[in-house]
């Protein structure tokens, strides 16, 4: 589960990504990049997770989770939210390697008996399983994807109760690489994380594409090192939970759905 210290809203409303016409969203130059130089359809693309592929949480849902874990931790939902949110880059950068140090850790800071971090470990391990759920639509854009030749990266800022699902996950068998934060040691937008997930995908910055909703400052992160960027419509919602998000300039589509057609008219004026 993903409970960023802090919130912030939409920066790019649904209004500015209407306002870009196909051409613009396609075709229009990037942050670093000018109009004079076509850029090569892409041969990799890069996905964020939470709010890209699968809905961010809402607020409601970190209260029912913060209620789930204070009822078997004995404390109260405050101070669980606040274990969550003193223990996110921990939970995130990979000091805590396992969900099963995590549910430790959270029953440590809560100051509960360690015993009751079995039972906390198996409710991460069920929400991890239950926050990886995404639509069939995205399913089918990226197996649309796959059939165009794209080869398919994730990039996720992650704890470790999602990366031990993840190969349960509908998701999983779509992509060619996948590098999680609390397996990498680092969080967006450092640098190590964009040239790992190239390494695993095997592309130049120059071939790939990254496409997330912003959060973590993920899309400025993947242009300073050399790849372009597309910002989709957080999935689930302005309304939704985000962590370090920065304003964005640059290219905006709705949707992952609509990165198909994005790749099939590339290019194409």
């Amino acid at each position: 589960m993903r409970y960023p210290p802090m919130c912030t809203d939409l920066s790019t409303s649904l209004t500015a990504f209407a306002a870009h016409p196909s051409g613009d969203v396609l075709f229009g130059p990037s942050s670093q990049q000018s109009a004079a130089a076509p850029a090569p359809r892409p041969v990799g693309v890069i996905f964020d997770l939470f709010g890209t592929l699968v809905a961010a949480p809402s607020a409601a849902e970190r209260t029912a989770a913060a209620a789930k874990f204070a009822a078997i931790l004995r404390v109260t939902p405050a101070v669980v939210d606040s274990a969550l949110s003193d223990s996110w880059l921990a939970r995130h950068d990979g000091q805590l390697a396992s969900t099963s140090q995590v549910a430790s850790h959270l029953a440590i800071r809560c100051d509960t008996p360690a015993a009751r971090a079995d039972e906390l470990e198996v409710l991460l391990t069920r929400l991890a399983h239950f926050r990886l759920q995404t639509d069939a639509t995205v399913l089918r854009a990226l197996e649309q994807l796959r059939r165009s030749g794209a080869r398919l990266a994730l990039l996720s800022d992650a704890s470790p109760d999602i990366a031990e699902v993840w190969c349960g996950s509908d998701l999983a068998s779509h992509f060619d690489a996948v590098v999680f934060s609390c397996r990498a040691g680092a969080v967006k937008p450092a640098s190590q994380l964009y040239r790992a997930v190239l390494r695993e995908l095997g592309v130049a910055p120059s071939q790939a594409l990254y496409c997330g909703d912003g959060g973590g400052d993920e899309l400025a992160g993947a242009e300073r090192t050399g790849i372009r960027a597309v910002r989709v419509a957080r999935r689930g919602g302005p309304g939704s939970l985000v962590f370090g998000e920065a304003a964005w300039a640059g290219r905006a589509i709705p949707d992952v759905e609509a990165l198909p057609s994005l790749l099939d008219n590339w290019g194409k004026r």
